[in-house]
């Protein structure tokens, strides 16, 4: 009966976001633009709740947990302090100025902005290929999530297959029909409920176990879990903090489904309020959810091998029905996550790959056509990936933030100074994609350098070659060096 009560809450929790994306699929207009960017009309509260709910994703609610009940609460500090201030701090440098040139000049992708600019199919290319190389791992992280958590929530009676194949099919219905609109106004409320569900299961724990003081001491009483009240330790070096920290936060700047978001604000008041509020609600949502693994610690709790913490500490202290809510809660931050994923993917290869180089008269109804179906094969592709389950959820999501954080430090030089030249932001996330790919597949490049990691010292070669490559180069007679500057004003 009650793996029944489990799958039929999140079942139902499926359907009604289905319903919201059937109603936008009937107030979409069949272009390409609306459906990407909701023809760039969002406001405040759900500009801010689609950019919360499309980031946090299985990372954040099982990935992040695991670290806290492996490692200790610091991990609040890499996520909630540090990423939630590095990344509003982006959402205004990068994000203001992307909103600026794409009311003026109609882009929809970093790729096609950087190709406009440069005069250059071959970089909006490179951007395009590069930025969905990394996304399919982070989407197939959500399938993997999902899989893992319906395992666990109902003991094995739905297996890890048809958990991800779940998640999948409901990913490929969904954007297909709702494009950003629906997308969008699902995301603020799967925000919100994830949200308020979160600290229901934090204060249901904490009650069931004496609260907050009494959770604290059963890890000051264990030897394995007394590190876990000061700061510091073997995991939670200064080098390891900072490097996650800033890989994460300027990878979340262009990851896909999150950048695009900058399109997509009705006017700069959205953005700039939306961005204040950021801060607040990383650390609203980060606070419980890593709490809550780093108390599960002291709980002598049996979480075997390769399982995520979350599932198990609310089977052993809430009831069933608030525990299928909280995985309700975690599904819809991964749906919010994927569905997003799926849309920006399928953008970056309608406009950056297809149009340049097979049909550059496209029509928008034929480019809509081709980007529904391209959503459909890129789900079936990362669901078959994630059947394999090839590493840790942590390990995924990091390679995909690192990949991404390379891409960051070149647009901001090139979005700021003039003098950026194409060979210049060419060399520099080239060569640092390739630095990267090499230290992650190969034994060429050390593991750390001093304790950094090789994603922070990979954009640090980007940076270097940008500008050093820039200073050095001409620009081409085809580049538009005035682009970024010159007619892009405010409200």
């Amino acid at each position: 009966m009650s793996v029944a009560l489990q799958v039929g809450i999140i079942v139902g929790y499926l359907i009604l976001a289905l319903l919201v994306g059937v109603y936008a699929y009937r107030l979409t207009d069949r272009t390409a633009e609306d459906f990407y960017l909701a023809s760039r009309t969002l406001g405040t509260v759900v500009l801010l709740f689609t950019t919360f709910a499309t980031l946090l994703s299985a990372f954040t609610f099982f990935a992040g947990p695991n670290i806290a009940y492996a490692n200790g609460p610091e991990w609040i500090l890499v996520m909630g302090l540090m990423d939630g201030i590095v990344f509003a701090i982006l959402w205004y440098v990068i994000g203001y100025k992307q909103w600026l040139l794409g009311r003026q000049y109609g882009y929809v992708t970093v790729g096609e902005m950087l190709g406009d600019r440069f005069g250059s199919r071959y970089l909006r290319g490179l951007v395009a290929g590069v930025s969905l190389l990394w996304l399919f791992p982070y989407v197939m992280l959500q399938q993997v999530g999902a899989g893992t958590a319906l395992e666990a929530l109902t003991e094995g009676a739905i297996p890890y297959s048809v958990g991800a194949g779940l998640i999948t099919l409901f990913m490929i219905v969904y954007v297909v029909l709702a494009g950003m609109r629906g997308i969008a106004w699902t995301d603020t409320l799967q925000g919100a409920f994830m949200l308020v569900m979160t600290w229901v299961a934090l204060l249901w724990v904490l009650v069931a176990i004496g609260g907050p003081s009494a959770a604290t001491a059963t890890l000051a009483d264990s030897a394995e879990t007394a590190g876990f009240l000061s700061l510091g330790g073997d995991f939670y070096t200064p080098q390891w903090m900072l490097s996650t920290a800033i890989t994460i936060g300027f990878g979340v700047a262009l990851f896909p489904q999150v950048n695009q978001r900058f399109f997509a604000a009705g006017s700069r008041k959205v953005l700039k309020r939306s961005l204040a509020l950021w801060p607040i609600l990383c650390v609203l949502l980060f606070v419980p959810a890593f709490m809550l693994g780093s108390w599960a610690a002291g709980l002598e709790l049996s979480v075997p091998a390769g399982d995520n913490v979350l599932p198990v500490i609310l089977a052993e202290y809430t009831p069933t029905w608030l525990a299928a809510l909280v995985i309700a809660g975690a599904m819809a931050a991964m749906m919010s996550s994927s569905d997003s994923m799926l849309l920006s993917g399928s953008s970056y290869f309608t406009r950056d790959l297809y149009r340049p180089f097979i049909d550059g008269s496209i029509s928008d109804h034929r480019e809509d056509l081709i980007a529904r179906v391209g959503v459909v094969l890129f789900a079936t592709a990362a669901f078959v990936a994630s059947l394999y389950n090839p590493a840790t959820l942590f390990e995924i999501g990091d390679a995909a933030f690192s990949g991404f954080a390379q891409l960051a430090l070149p647009l901001m030089v090139a979005l700021y100074w003039r003098g950026t030249t194409r060979a210049g932001i060419t060399a520099g996330i080239a060569a640092s994609q390739t630095f990267y790919l090499a230290s992650l597949f190969t034994a060429i490049f050390p593991a750390t350098y001093a304790g950094w990691t090789p994603g922070v010292v990979g954009m640090a070669i980007g940076l270097a070659l940008t500008v050093g490559v820039s200073l050095v180069t001409t620009p081409a007679t085809d580049e538009r060096r005035a682009r970024y500057f010159e007619g892009v004003g405010g409200d």
